[in-house]
């Protein structure tokens, strides 16, 4: 309800705008002077009169879109009383209702002929095309599916690194967007030109100061254990916006009410050993001790890229797999280079708990680095000995003591938007004492396949519900060696397309998946090539 009423005021606040500055223009073409204070019908007069589609007024008030529309519809207005050109188009777009002002209080402004609207339209023809491509490819991105990128190695060998998924964003339920005037396609910025290390200085990709509230829409189906899920970084600093957070894609190992644990890097689930689907691969870390230098170029064109940092040492070579799956260590340790392997896994009872460098880099502050440190930071876990945790359920009610506030310290402040303060060891949620808590919303854990490699929910801790964007589809494009691993001391050798891989869906739990990239060949030579081939039955039609 609070985003009906919240869009609706923007709504209000746009046509009472429209109307200030147009009614003289509306009054000019024939019209009423209030239909230019009437939402949608105020543009749906300017499309009549401009002879554009009319149902195009559906789309003026639609979050993201709605602003692309608007501009269009404003610079109809504008061309119609003759005021073409670069310049004047700027500052339609830039400056809408100040410009339109000044034309609809000018000196009795002029409705174009016939003939020269007919003459100037001609040339902006090639344009519109170009815009309304935009806008139908921004409804698709914005309401439908969105791909996304993956750039590292979190999720190998299940998905790749340089693997670009179709996300669908109405399984789980479509989440209204919450920063409506953006620009279409970026998630969170436009470039990166801010401090290295600071991305709060790269220049925002939306209008953070038009805002709407969190909404979902009903889904038809639910987050499932062991589901893939694209969802947005819960601890993202940067962004305020649930919506324009980074993107993150895990696997779900566990839903609300679940209990959770890691021993010696294994995961169980609820004390039962988790289910590994036939087309996951988990991997784990490897420390690998040669007598002579391993040949990892040779390793790649068997495995694929494997993140590995080789060190020499006084006897021979020490490698560090950043992950590697059991079959693939198997292999591997038999090669006769190798003198010892040995699975990197953390001591039972050491917290790792990391702290921020000073400024000058060379010494740790006290401050807690929460993105990495283990969640919660007051608990003797790290990622191979975690748990048991409880993953939190909508209606739970929590014991909130001082050994227990760490665990729900972000649900209640961020994730749930209350005053939570903690004053001479006693608690106090929205100014009130307390020693429980009810969870107002579901929590899901989210881990990384490449168990040793993956920044997943057991360092920023539990997702909430509000953050989920969405289940994969499919992977429409893969691309090896299109990002590069600083943590790695080898490199993929070159680019080169993945064709097995494309178009294959990501969340059927099947190990041998079809590829149907020979369809979206098809699918794309028919869309770019509708013309030719119109233009070519049509020619010999006519012969006929």
């Amino acid at each position: 309800m609070n985003y009906i009423i919240t869009y609706t005021v923007y709504v209000l606040i746009i046509s009472v705008l429209m109307g200030l500055a147009t009614w003289k223009l509306f009054k000019k073409m024939g019209h009423n002077p209030l239909l230019s204070f009437i939402p949608f019908y105020n543009y749906l007069i300017i499309l009549k009169e401009t002879k554009h589609p009319k149902w195009w007024a559906i789309l003026s008030y639609l979050p993201i879109v709605g602003p692309i529309m608007m501009s269009v519809f404003h610079l109809f207005l504008m061309k119609k009383f003759g005021k073409r050109g670069a310049l004047n188009g700027v500052l339609t777009v830039v400056l809408p209702f100040i410009f339109m002002a000044t034309v609809n209080y000018g000196k009795d402004p002029e409705i174009e002929t016939e003939e020269e609207e007919e003459e100037s339209k001609k040339k902006e023809t090639f344009l519109g095309s170009v815009t309304f491509a935009v806008v139908f490819a921004t409804i698709i991105h914005a309401f439908i599916t969105q791909p996304f990128g993956i750039p590292t190695g979190s999720m190998e060998r299940t998905l790749l690194v340089g693997d670009f998924l179709f996300v669908n964003k109405w399984a789980y339920g479509y989440r209204m967007p919450m920063r409506p005037v953006a620009l279409p396609f970026l998630q969170g910025t436009i470039f990166d030109t801010g401090q290295k290390g600071n991305p709060k200085d790269d220049p925002k990709s939306y209008v953070d100061a038009v805002k709407l509230p969190y909404l979902r829409l009903p889904g038809y189906d639910e987050i499932e254990r062991y589901d893939i899920v694209v969802f947005n970084y819960p601890q993202d600093s940067v962004h305020t916006a649930i919506d324009r957070k980074d993107p993150y894609v895990k696997r779900c190992v566990g839903i609300p009410g679940d209990v959770i644990e890691f021993r010696a890097g294994r995961l169980f689930v609820n004390n039962a050993p988790e289910k590994i689907l036939g087309d996951e691969y988990q991997q784990h870390g490897y420390l690998v001790t040669t007598s002579s230098q391993l040949n990892i170029p040779q390793l790649y064109k068997a495995y694929g890229f494997l993140p590995v940092q080789e060190n020499q040492t006084n006897t021979g070579f020490l490698y560090a797999f950043q992950g590697l799956t059991d079959q693939t260590a198997k292999e591997i340790k038999a090669l006769p280079e190798v003198v010892e392997m040995k699975e990197m896994i953390e001591e039972k009872g050491e917290g790792a708990v990391r702290y921020k460098l000073n400024a000058d880099k060379t010494a740790y502050t006290k401050n807690v680095d929460t993105t990495q440190s283990i969640y919660p930071i007051n608990k003797p876990w790290n990622q191979d000995w975690y748990g048991p945790l409880r993953i939190p359920k909508k209606g739970d009610v929590v014991t909130l003591k001082q050994e227990t506030l760490p665990t729900y310290k972000w649900i209640i402040s961020e994730y749930e938007h209350n005053k939570l303060e903690n004053k001479n060891g006693k608690i106090y949620v929205n100014g009130q004492e307390t020693n429980q808590y009810t969870i107002k919303q579901n929590y899901y854990m989210m881990i990384g396949d490449n168990r040793d490699a993956s920044l997943d929910a057991r360092f920023f801790g539990v997702v909430p519900e509000e953050n989920i964007v969405g289940r994969p589809m499919f992977t429409w494009m893969s691309v090896e060696g299109l990002f590069s691993d600083a943590s790695s001391t080898y490199q993929a050798p070159g680019k080169k397309i993945r064709w097995d891989r494309m178009f294959k869906a990501t969340n059927t739990g099947e190990a041998n998946k079809t590829s149907y990239w020979w369809v979206a060949v098809i699918i794309l030579v028919l869309f770019f090539g509708w013309d030719y081939f119109a233009k070519l039955f049509g020619k010999k039609k006519e012969e006929d």
